[in-house]
């Protein structure tokens, strides 16, 4: 979770993230996480800028080969 993703809009100060949203993003995360360890999976779910954390996680993994993406398209 970025917390930049919960803060104000730069132009009027509105929440990006309302408490409806949040909810429903929270309940989503933890069904998902139930469903891949039924799957014998995991969810690593993390709080912080996604340049940090995912930086950080390949440094604890070790050996990435790959990281895939996707990057939030922002209106000015």
């Amino acid at each position: 979770f970025d917390p930049r993703h919960y803060l104000g809009t730069p132009c009027y100060g509105f929440p990006k993230t309302g408490p409806h949203r949040l909810r429903f993003l929270l309940e989503s995360v933890k069904d998902l996480r139930e469903t891949l360890k039924k799957k014998g999976s995991t969810l690593v779910v993390r709080k912080g800028k996604p340049e940090d954390v995912v930086r950080d996680l390949i440094t604890q993994l070790g050996s990435v080969s790959a990281v895939a993406f996707h990057e939030e398209v922002r209106e000015i």
